[in-house]
Formats: structure tokens, sequence, C-alpha cells
């Protein structure tokens, strides 16, 4: 079946210009600031959160209190519902909202690495605009400011969400005992980087670890994604034919900046999930205390502590990377290009990491990250206490380029790019073209005022009672999207589209 994968990615923001501000306020007003005209037309009747994908739906979620909490607050706000969510999607086939407190940008549905890496940074540079303009209507430059990371030091962990489109068949407790252990160890080339560690509210600034988000994982699996963290979410909401597909919706990751560590922990993902799928995953990777281990890892910067097999053996982490390293390649050698770039960089990437992990400051963004870290911490005759690192930290992932620390690795020319600017631009504007993201996106740009509700997988057309529908919930390979895509290019009408 088609290989599809996508990330939404919630930014931090902040005000600096003030003391106090509200920050779903702020969240909103930046999603409204995009070109497009807000229009309450995103469907949430599609979605359901409770839905597990153990086969049950779940009677109640952790954070539904915390919800309660907001609704609460949100009564006392101007604003209705869709207001505060301000829900878009985009011509580029993306979803720009606001998640609350976070304005989130959800990349379209991609095939290959290069294209979702490429509308990854289209959605900074949306969201960057959008900081500009607001800021213009603020009257102040740097009012808003943006970064792509996971925590604000206080105890809050807003998260990068890899998804993967599967078989409906493959059976989740498969998935559940092959991937748990894989994505624990992800971390040594997908981590983030982060100063201190965190639990609940409590920030304790302790050395470095790998992870920005392995501090807030808290059981194996739930279906919960604000309380009871889980290594790996049970959400089961395909956005796509239930009969037939699932969709795979992972919150452990970290937010890249690093492009290179992007393709890294979505490729390997996706041949971790290949693997899976066709019975041929090691069968002896399986961890004693997964949660215990995500977090002893990330703080274990040498990699070089071993953990603790279910079997009662010991492993070190980059070995424990190797066993699905070794079934990959026994399984996907004579892959096509991607698939080969995937694996020879695995493999590069961990036998590095073995000798000398600062190797990958152009690559990996914990290393260049405890780079730059390091430097300022010898140049200024200070140590790892100092107050003032976790602001560098959380500087690296500003997406202003006049201020971001990765940003200015990058002008610089210091970091291993995958894509063009240019492509970044086409990205912001333009679908990917081989997928249903580019059927959706040639439809909002095409039939915008005639939209009356929209999800990812059907789009609801003005009309009387009835309302015409138009669905894409099985259009997923490109021979298929490019047969549609021409006839779309046709259509003059809402009528002559869904063939009236």
């Amino acid at each position: 079946m088609a290989r599809l994968f996508g990330l939404e990615t919630e930014y931090g923001i902040i005000r600096e210009d003030t003391e106090t501000s509200d920050p779903v306020i702020e969240s909103m007003e930046l999603v409204r600031c995009h070109h497009r005209p807000f229009r309450a037309d995103w469907d949430y009747g599609g979605e359901d959160p409770k839905q597990d994908a153990r086969g049950f739906r779940a009677k109640i979620l952790q954070q539904e209190e915390e919800e309660l909490e907001f609704e609460e607050k949100d009564r006392h706000r101007p604003f209705s519902f869709h207001e505060m969510k301000s829900d878009l999607m985009l011509g580029n086939g993306a979803r720009f909202y606001n998640d609350h407190t976070h304005p989130e940008y959800s990349t379209p549905e991609c095939a290959t690495l290069v294209s979702l890496i490429a509308h990854d940074r289209a959605g900074e540079r949306i969201l960057l605009d959008c900081a500009k303009k607001r800021n213009q209507l603020l009257g102040a430059a740097d009012a808003v400011q943006l970064y792509k990371n996971n925590t604000d030091f206080h105890g809050h962990s807003y998260g990068c969400h890899d998804n993967y489109l599967l078989p409906r068949h493959v059976p989740f407790g498969d998935l559940a005992t092959h991937l748990i252990p894989f994505l624990v160890t992800r971390q040594i080339f997908a981590g983030a980087g982060k100063v201190g560690i965190e639990k609940g509210n409590d920030y304790r600034q302790e050395g470095y670890q790998l992870s920005q988000r392995a501090d807030f994982m808290e059981v194996e699996m739930s279906i919960d994604t604000m309380h009871e963290r889980p290594i790996l979410n049970t959400r089961d909401e395909p956005h796509a034919n239930r009969e037939h597909y699932r969709r795979l919706h992972l919150i452990i990751g970290d937010a890249n900046m690093s492009e290179f560590a992007t393709a890294l922990k979505v490729g390997t993902t996706a041949l971790m999930l290949q693997l899976i799928e066709r019975g041929l995953s090691p069968k002896s990777a399986a961890l004693a205390t997964p949660v215990e281990s995500v977090q002893a890892l990330s703080r274990d910067v040498s990699l070089r502590n071993p953990l603790r097999l279910s079997d009662g053996r010991s492993i070190a982490p980059i070995d424990h990377q190797r066993l699905y390293l070794d079934a990959a390649k026994s399984a996907f050698s004579g892959g096509d290009t991607e698939t080969r770039w995937i694996l020879e960089n695995w493999e590069t990437t961990l036998d590095v990491l073995g000798n000398d992990p600062m190797q990958l400051v152009d690559r990996l963004d914990w290393v260049a990250k405890k780079w730059l870290l390091e430097t300022f911490i010898d140049a200024e005759g200070t140590d790892w206490q100092d107050s003032r690192l976790p602001g560098l930290d959380l500087e690296y992932h500003n997406i202003d380029p006049e201020r971001g620390l990765f940003l200015g690795l990058e002008l610089e020319g210091a970091i291993h790019r995958l894509v063009t600017d240019e492509a970044i631009a086409l990205a912001m504007d333009t679908p990917p073209m081989d997928t249903r993201a580019g059927v959706r996106g040639m439809i909002v740009s095409k039939f915008l005022k005639d939209i009356h509700k929209i999800q990812w997988e059907k789009i609801t057309f003005q009309g009387g009672i009835i309302k015409p529908v138009y669905s894409l919930d099985q259009l997923f390979e490109p021979q298929a999207v490019q047969k549609e895509m021409e006839r779309i290019r046709k259509c003059q009408s809402v009528d002559e589209l869904i063939g009236v």
C-alpha cells in the first residue's frame, strides 16, 4: 500500500511586550493573521478521541477535567468555540489552527521524506509570516515569538506528533509489542536535546539530556495525550475508511529543527512499521521497563548505560537500534532510493554515535544544541548550572532567523540540508501532488466559497437540507490521485465535481 506520513507541530508562543497575556487569545490571533480569511468550516463531527485502537471506546479521558476547566475559562472570553479554534484548511493541503494555547500546524499527507520535510519547514515559514503580521498590528517588531520545541521549563509540554497510514489488518497488539521498544531508543538520533529535568511542575537544572519529551512519558500505552502521556498512543481516528486503514498517532517525538533528524525519525519509523506488517521485526528487543528506560536513556548522553531487556539480558542503546537496522537491511536492502537513503544514514549515524556523537553536530539536534551550550559555557567560564542556559535552549528553537540559534547555524552553512529554500517556498502554497492532499488542496483553492464543512477525508459543500459531500477516504494510490486531479482541473462547478 501507499506509504503516507505527516507531522503535527504545536508551537510555543510568547508575548515579550507585556507582563501578562492570554495564550489562547494569542494563538487564535496568530492563526487569524494567515492570509486565508477565517471561516468556521472545520467539521469536528467525525472526530472521536475516545475510540481506542485496542478495540473499545474509553468512557472517560484523563484530560477531561482539565478540558472542563478550559471550557469554564472560555465562557468568559468573547469568542465562540469555532472562533477560538480558528481552524483553517490551507491550499497546500495543511491544517492550521489554535490548539487552545498553542498554534498548531499539521502538514498535508506526504509520500516521500523530501516532501514531508519541505512541508514541515513550510509550516515554520507560514507561522513566521503570521507572527510578523501580528507584530505589525501590535506595533512592536518582536512582541510575538514562536518556538518549535516541546517544553516551557515550567512543567508544561506540547507535542510534535508523527502520523502514519497503516492497513487495518495489522493487529494493534503487534504494533505495541514491537514499536514501543523501538521508540524508546529512537531518541538517540531523534531527540532535540534539553537542559535540566522536569517532573510535574518541578524543574531542576541538572545536566543535559537527549529528549525534550522523555520527562513527560508516564505509561506504555494510553488513549490520552495530556495526562498519562504514553509511549504509544492508542487513539483510533484513521481519517480514512475505518474498515481498511488505521492511523498511527505517535506523541513521543520531539519537534526537530534539523531536516536530517526529521527524515531519520520518520523514515526509520516507517520502515519499522513495514517490518511489523511483514512479521519481520526483531523478536528479542522488548524492554523490561520501557517508561523508566525512555527517561534513563534521555539522561545518558554517553549512550553507554545498558538497558534491561524483558528476557533479563542487557543491551547498549546503540546496539538496541542495530537490532532494528539489521532486520530492515535484510528486508529492504533492494528497496527504492529513499529506502536506501534511510538504511545508509541509519547505519552511519549509529556508527558515529558509537564513536564520537559530536561529529554529528551538523545533523542531530541534541548534538548541535549541546555543542552550542558547551561553547557558551567555555567562552563564559561558567558551568551547567548557569541560569542563562534554559533561555539559550529555548532560543535554539526560535523560528525567527534573526534570533533562532539553530537557524543561525543553518544560515552559516553549518547544518546539513535535505531540501532547498525554493522547495520550502513552493510547499507554502502547493500541496503534494502524489497524495490526496493534492486533491483536497486543489478543491480548497478552487471551490473555497462553496465549502460548508471540511475535514481530512471529507468535504461537505453548501446546499439544501442534504448537502453534497466529496469523499477522500480511500483516495491513496498515486495513480488514482493523479487521475482525480486531472478531472478536478477541468471542473467548473461543484455540481460537476461531485457528479450531479
